[in-house]
């Protein structure tokens, strides 16, 4: 009864969490990745991208494409539809229409890693190794999230054939950021101009977002009230696993989820040893 109180009161003063609760609606749109996937790049492309008349900026992304982890019921009810709204949960079968980013495990853990020292949730001398234990055994404490094979499992098999669906790697949006701004355009139902595509690229680059963070990390929900040495905009790269990882916490990853990777399109390091051993 004080648990229902409680819920209730919250959700009337504006100071719950969505999560999972919020009321989904047909004409809606989500953007859902495993948490240091890319999703907060890709929020800014498609922001720039839906609203041209916006100077998108971390003082009015809540607003354009609002994060179901940050925001109340009442406010996700009072962004203006059709929206398009930011989550890392697992699969939803309310979704109507999810653009999934998904990002190779191997990178995305040293990303982990770095947001969570910022965030206090793990001690700045905190192993590697055991974060990487934690990270394959699914239990960091975005678990309620599932872990990342979960995660992303939960979503690519029962929709990727599905025409409101587009899966989306963060690797190939790096190699030709144009071309998969194109398919997210198309998906949205958009025709947007080469020219059009290059100030949206340009307008929502990592080094502008950085410059961004530095000078309003004290007015953006996810940034104000944490650390401000280690940056939220990391380094925007791929393959730093090859020479920051080391190889048995490679293997450790592989074990866990190969068979999705392989899905997926990540080689594993795992087939090329196996593949040097046999040839020898």
């Amino acid at each position: 009864m004080i648990y229902g109180i409680k819920v209730v009161a919250q959700y009337l003063l504006g100071t719950d969490i969505a999560e999972r609760n919020l009321a989904v609606y047909p004409d809606d749109t989500f953007l859902v990745s495993y948490p240091r996937s890319g999703n907060t790049w890709t929020r800014f492309l498609i922001a720039n991208l839906v609203f041209p008349s916006e100077n998108v900026t971390f003082k009015n992304i809540e607003r354009l494409i609002p994060d179901t982890s940050s925001q109340s019921n009442r406010a996700l009810k009072r962004t203006p539809r059709p929206r398009i709204i930011k989550s890392h949960q697992y699969f939803d079968p309310r979704y109507p229409r999810v653009l999934y980013i998904v990002r190779d495990p191997r990178d995305l853990v040293l990303s982990y890693y770095n947001f969570q020292r910022k965030y206090r949730q793990i001690a700045d001398d905190y192993p590697l190794a055991d974060y990487v234990d934690d990270f394959a055994g699914g239990r960091l404490i975005s678990a309620d999230w599932g872990s990342w094979g979960e995660n992303v499992a939960s979503w690519i098999y029962p929709r990727q054939n599905h025409r409101g669906f587009l899966l989306l790697r963060y690797e190939d949006m790096k190699n030709d950021t144009e071309q998969q701004l194109r398919r997210i355009a198309r998906f949205l139902g958009l025709e947007p101009t080469p020219e059009r595509l290059q100030q949206v690229i340009a307008a929502s680059s990592p080094e502008r977002m950085r410059e961004l963070e530095r000078t309003q990390s004290d007015q953006w929900v996810a940034t104000k009230k944490h650390r401000k040495d280690i940056p939220f905009v990391g380094a925007a790269t791929s393959g730093r696993w090859q020479s920051d990882l080391p190889a048995n916490l490679v293997l450790k990853i592989e074990s866990a989820w190969g068979n999705l990777m392989s899905t997926l399109g990540y080689p594993l390091m795992a087939g090329e040893l196996s593949h040097t051993h046999s040839s020898r």
